[in-house]
């Protein structure tokens, strides 16, 4: 069955999900090497985005236990990578567990959208809501848009603005790399959902049409749940937004 996807929907019956998601883990020389984790009882894709000279970009930390945040710090230890910014694509719960974990151990601050500062806000309350109680990031925040670029050593990383799950959800392209980090807007064969606060369907379509649809269709996709895609496969099979 077909369902649309986002933090509140379970994966669970997706058999041997990790191991495909794991699968999907890029490591080449030379490139941008991307690491998935899956944590916490939504399943939410935390990433990092790593060079070969070490250097680390903690996408969406959505630890929520301490063996998760363990697992998170192992990994960062055994490569020797050196974190040096925290982001995220929007800021539904179960992709901001982990913020004030990440800025406490590695002193880095937040970025995100100015648009979704309602929304990290109130997710301690939601948090309650559904037996997840947190404590949320409190330290300095900073604001990306569509006129940002990031970089990590050689490559910039492209901020793309794809409203429509969330109110100002973004996206992260690394041309160079071949990926884009596109959140909970779209999902293998299907998109982010869109009756939460600040949600619409209507501009949930025309972020992946005119934002992700215009990448090349090799672009690998990873997203907030579940297992990476393509823009290309996206085109053909996706029965929410067809090219």
């Amino acid at each position: 069955m077909i369902q649309m996807i986002g933090y509140l929907c379970s994966l669970r019956s997706i058999p041997g999900i990790q191991a495909k998601i794991n699968a999907f883990t890029q490591e080449k020389a030379a490139m941008i090497n991307v690491k998935i984790f899956q944590f916490n009882p939504l399943q939410e894709n935390t990433y990092l985005m790593y060079n070969e000279g070490g250097d680390c970009i903690v996408v969406d930390p959505g630890c929520y236990t301490d063996k998760e945040r363990d697992q998170l710090r192992a990994f960062i230890e055994a490569k020797q990578l050196k974190p040096v910014m925290l982001i995220n694509t929007h800021c539904h719960l179960d992709h901001v567990f982990g913020n004030k974990f990440v800025h406490e151990t590695y002193g880095l601050e937040l970025h995100i959208h100015a648009g979704e500062q309602q929304v990290l806000d109130m997710a301690p309350t939601s948090g309650l809501m559904f037996n997840l109680p947190f404590d949320n990031y409190s330290g300095p925040i900073h604001f990306l848009d569509e006129n940002s670029h990031l970089t990590l050593g050689d490559e910039t990383i492209q901020v793309l603005f794809t409203p429509g799950h969330s109110p100002a959800s973004i996206s992260f392209y690394a041309g160079k790399s071949g990926f884009v980090m596109a959140g909970d807007v779209l999902f293998r064969e299907s998109v982010g959902r869109t009756d939460l606060p600040g949600g619409s369907p209507a501009v949930l379509v025309k972020s992946i049409l005119e934002k992700l649809y215009a990448l090349p269709d090799e672009t690998i996709v990873y997203s907030g749940h579940g297992i990476p895609t393509t823009i290309g496969h996206e085109k053909v099979h996706n029965p929410y937004v067809s090219a």
